[in-house]
């Protein structure tokens, strides 16, 4: 498989799974109303509606704010959605369609309710975590995929490189 059709593949898994959470949970239970329910000790389901960005961070409680930040999640999709398309590896590829998946999934929820819905929280004893859902884990799992890609040792190029100097398979080093 191409990086890319992997990275295709993991976008549209996110995008399924994670609307098809929202979507189940809150339209196909009784969530709303007899939350939280307790799935382990430590974590449970909830409903929140995040009108900001991660963590909640930058609250938005108007019309202008809401599209804003449809129009920079998509905007961020199609950068990164590009960038994905030249990727080089499939960990790479995989990374981006994760974020991808993510950032269009929270989109979506935005666009038509005007805010995310947000259901896990993780806690322990007096400490909680914010509450996220399967976009914000896949937005994570992706940038800690662009880290460990950043960090692979193997040297990715392309086809045409080789006459710009880089080196041949076997050769210790670069031709300058």
């Amino acid at each position: 498989m191409t990086p890319f059709r992997a990275g295709l593949t993991a976008l549209i898994l996110t995008l399924l799974l994670d609307q098809a959470s929202k979507l189940g949970l809150y339209f196909g239970t009784d969530l709303v109303l007899t939350q939280p329910w307790r799935l382990v000790p430590f974590v449970d389901f909830v409903v929140v509606w995040n009108r900001g960005v991660s963590y909640g961070l930058f609250q938005q409680e108007g019309g202008f704010g809401r599209w804003f930040l449809v129009i920079l999640s998509l905007a961020a999709a199609l950068g990164l959605g590009l960038w994905m398309r030249r990727a080089g590896s499939r960990l790479l590829a995989v990374a981006l369609g994760l974020i991808v998946g993510g950032a269009l999934g929270n989109a979506i929820d935005r666009a038509a309710y005007g805010a995310v819905f947000d259901f896990v929280h993780l806690h322990a004893g007096q400490w909680s975590w914010y509450v996220f859902n399967v976009a914000d884990a896949a937005i994570v799992a992706g940038v800690i995929g662009l880290i460990l890609d950043s960090l692979s040792p193997a040297r990715r190029t392309e086809p045409g490189d080789k006459a710009q100097g880089a080196p041949a398979r076997g050769d210790p080093a670069p031709r300058l």
